[in-house]
């Protein structure tokens, strides 16, 4: 048997553009007033499908009969889920459905959807919607009515009979003023439930729209999250597998070679003290070259690795290290509490992400100044490295900044790429802060 995934509608965008409340008004009646209809009748389909099916299982008639029912509970859902957005203003997703393997037997197939919980609670919401959809309708056409008709009383009321024995509602009150009166009466009636017609036309929507997203979508969040967490997790093996590829090539290529050039250097200087000592000591000159260019392949090469003020002194420490080291002239501003720790995955994340941006500013965009920027707001750490050079910095896979988008994958951040060509380029990390 073979799950679905769950599907989130494209892009990661949760939120919906907010609309005008009178936009909001027109798309919440519509949404009420389909409910009713749609409602009766997936009630009706399943009740009976569900009834028919359930007596006749004993004879294997009701499998088949059950089976179907479940297929259009399935499709009630699905187009309940599509007018879920509008009234939430927010996407859903569409939870998987259990598939029968490739090659299964028809009492197989047949019964597969018998066995998937998703399409039982489709069949669940086709049972309780309607009775939700009942007074949520009759409560939006009641409200509608008054509304309209009261404001528009004085259009239509003179037409309506007059005689000894037509009483209206100010007369049962006790009052005799005539059709000024009752224009009166019947405009202030009608402005009150105008007034109060968005709120409960919006309540309406959302109890039953919240009925749906509970029963139709509830389990499809949990899927997506479970398969953001694995690509996040992929993502994190992936990139460090990447990172200690290089950092072994990198030695192996680097500072591996000239340490064993330095130790055939001191061997051949030893050998030459005695019977040339200019000579040796030409040697030895190079041997210290040799040393410093290790050092300083070995301090490039610490990037990828965490340094101990990192975990002793904290982030803010980390990249005033870091900046001091640039040779690219550095503007930092680290917004964090004193003391303020992060976790540490998302510490490390943060330092790599502004110790790469200025490696790679100083090595490819000739830039001249660059800008770090670290803030935590309403639990996210933005993260903003800019600087002046020449752009065209691209995020795509087999390009440097991938691997920093996966670093940040891995402990649900983001990363952004703004580098047009000509400049500036600007890269806007977005991590957990809480």
């Amino acid at each position: 048997m073979i799950t679905d995934t769950a599907v989130l509608p494209a892009g990661r965008t949760d939120r919906l553009p907010r609309r005008r409340w009178w936009r909001q008004l027109g798309v919440d009646t519509g949404y009420v007033l389909l409910a009713f209809p749609l409602s009766l009748l997936s009630f009706v389909l399943v009740v009976t499908g569900l009834a028919a099916g359930a007596g006749l299982v004993v004879i294997w008639v009701g499998v088949p009969l059950l089976a179907g029912t479940l297929y259009a509970a399935r499709g009630f859902a699905a187009l309940e889920r599509s007018r879920l957005p509008a009234v939430l203003g927010r996407v859903v997703p569409t939870p998987g459905y259990h598939v029968a393997d490739p090659g299964a037997s028809a009492l197989r197939r047949l019964i597969t959807p018998l066995r998937d919980p998703q399409r039982w609670l489709d069949a669940l919401h086709a049972l309780l919607h309607l009775g939700v959809a009942t007074p949520a309708f009759s409560l939006v056409v009641a409200w509608w009515s008054v509304a309209l008709g009261g404001l528009t009383f004085p259009a239509w009321g003179w037409a309506l009979p007059d005689g000894p024995d037509d009483q209206d509602l100010p007369e049962l009150l006790g009052f005799d003023g005539g059709l000024p009166l009752r224009i009166a009466v019947y405009a202030v009636i009608g402005l009150v439930f105008a007034l109060t017609l968005p709120a409960v036309v919006r309540g309406c929507a959302l109890a039953q729209a919240q009925l749906g997203r509970g029963l139709l979508t509830w389990r499809g969040e949990a899927q997506a999250e479970i398969g953001r967490l694995s690509e996040g997790r992929d993502a994190a093996v992936a990139a460090e597998a990447v990172a200690l590829r290089r950092l072994e090539r990198d030695i192996h290529d680097g500072p591996q070679q000239r340490l064993v050039r330095l130790s055939m250097d001191l061997h051949r200087a030893e050998r030459m003290l005695e019977r040339d000592p200019a000579g040796a000591r030409t040697t030895l000159r190079e041997a210290a070259e040799q040393t410093r260019e290790t050092l300083e392949e070995l301090r490039a090469l610490s990037r990828g690795i965490a340094p101990p003020v990192l975990a002793d002194r904290g982030l803010a420490a980390a990249l005033a290290a870091v900046a001091a080291r640039s040779p690219v002239p550095v503007e930092l501003a680290v917004d964090l509490a004193p003391g303020q720790r992060l976790a540490p995955a998302v510490e490390n994340s943060a330092y790599f992400l502004v110790s790469e941006a200025l490696a790679n500013a100083a090595k490819h965009s000739e830039a001249t100044v660059a800008r770090v920027s670290v803030v935590c707001r309403a639990g996210r750490l933005r993260v903003e490295v800019e600087d002046d050079g020449r752009g065209g910095a691209v995020l795509a896979p087999g390009h440097g900044l991938a691997g920093l988008a996966d670093r940040l994958r891995a402990v649900d951040g983001v990363l952004a790429v703004d580098s047009p060509r000509g400049g500036p380029t600007r890269l806007i990390g977005d991590l957990p802060c809480p």
